[in-house]
């Protein structure tokens, strides 16, 4: 590995001083004030930078008198979020000012220079190197688990590991959050305290128990009484999954937990699923996107993120989108276990983003042909909420009588 080598000189806000003349105050606030000053100085902000491959503007530099975080910059996505990171993990473009200074920056703090440079090129040559605290072993398949995908990268995070891991490969189109894929390994690095692996995706698979989450919790509510409902007019007949139903009599109902990491709990109005949404209705679907991802980063069960991945690909490729749909109803089956028998209310609220898999998930497989299986998923919806807020009743006749999508969703 490269020698960390460390500056001989430190920048001020008044220029460069001897290193040694600041040696007692490295820890202090006084030298990293000294980087801040001299970074919101010369660097004309906003800037354009990219955080581990992530392009950002960087709009304000600070120190909040915190040693161990040090110098931190404001960073504002394309989606216009904003968030907080260390300087030392932000890329400013070649030959920049800015880029002169976090290198000085990483080496005074004794970080390894920045990716790309020949230190770093260096060190990527490397076969086996030192990835979370583990040695992977590049001479043979590794399997990870996806946790979220963008271009040219994913996270990912090790088999039986709490531990995230940036994926660097061309294959991203054959996974979607929650498959696990192993990896045929190249070359492993690490930039600003974060694992990199490069490899080819040799084999997809979809096996939610593997993943090892937690299942969402099943919260009983009340009894689900048939007699209780509407189910037409006097004297209408009844079709053959509604005698099913009412013949089974009264059931207990649940509410099935819901996930959605990144709500402000001081903001009531604050929902990454309806920002996603707001921005795909307003064109910018790589936008609406990047937020789903971000919460499957966060947690997996995250059902209506699956949900809406699946929403932005439905009119375009079904076989794209039902992969979306598949992960998000596997995971929740982790909770219902053989056999379950209950209801899950649509009027529940937290039982929808499961019900709008199972829907989206029932209408990709239709589109698909595969009209058995749709069949079986529609079904399924009606049994667990016989109120069929969804309208599936009306579609399966036709999916039952062998019709193409084209001809029987209109």
């Amino acid at each position: 590995m490269a020698q960390r080598r460390r500056s001989k000189l430190t920048i001020t806000a008044r220029g460069t001083l001897p290193r040694a003349s600041l040696a007692a105050a490295r820890e202090t606030d006084e030298a990293f004030r000294a980087w801040q000053r001299a970074l919101a100085e010369r660097v004309e902000l906003p800037a354009p930078a990219s955080v581990i491959g992530e392009p950002v503007t960087v709009v304000d530099v600070d120190y909040a008198g915190n040693p161990r975080r040090g110098v931190i910059v404001r960073c504002r996505r394309p989606d216009g979020r904003e968030y907080s990171v260390s300087v030392a993990d932000v890329g400013f473009a070649d030959g920049t000012e800015g880029a002169r200074l976090v290198a000085r920056y990483r080496e005074w703090i004794d970080l390894e220079p920045a990716f790309g440079t020949r230190a770093s090129a260096a060190r990527d040559q490397q076969t086996t190197q030192m990835v979370g605290d583990d040695l992977l072993d590049l001479s043979r398949p590794v399997e990870l688990a996806v946790l979220a995908v963008k271009e040219g990268a994913a996270r990912t995070r090790r088999l039986g590991s709490h531990e995230s891991l940036t994926l660097r490969t061309s294959g991203l189109w054959k996974v979607v959050p929650g498959d696990i894929a192993t990896i045929h390994p190249r070359r492993q690095w690490r930039y600003a305290g974060h694992p990199y692996l490069s490899g080819d995706i040799t084999d997809v698979r979809l096996d939610v128990p593997a993943l090892g989450l937690v299942p969402l919790r099943l919260d009983p509510f009340d009894t689900w009484d048939p007699a209780e409902e509407y189910w037409g007019d006097e004297g209408e007949p009844l079709e053959d999954w509604a005698r099913a139903v009412i013949a089974r009599g009264p059931r207990p109902a649940f509410e099935m937990e819901q996930v959605l990491a990144g709500t402000d709990p001081g903001d009531p109005d604050s929902d990454p699923i309806i920002e996603s949404n707001d921005l795909k209705d307003a064109g910018d679907v790589a936008g609406a996107r990047r937020i789903l991802m971000a919460l499957l980063a966060a947690d997996l069960r995250c059902l209506d993120a699956h949900a809406h991945l699946g929403n932005l690909l439905f009119d375009g490729s079904s076989r794209d989108a039902v992969r979306h749909y598949e992960v998000g109803v596997r995971i929740a089956e982790l909770s219902l276990g053989e056999g379950f028998d209950g209801v899950l209310p649509w009027g529940l609220v937290d039982n929808r983003p499961f019900l709008r898999c199972l829907n989206g998930y029932g209408l990709c497989l239709w589109r698909l042909g595969r009209l058995d299986e749709a069949a079986r998923v529609f079904d399924r919806m009606l049994w667990m909420n016989p109120s069929d807020n969804q309208g599936v009743r009306f579609l399966l006749p036709a999916v039952r009588a062998g019709e193409r999508w084209e001809d029987g969703s209109g």
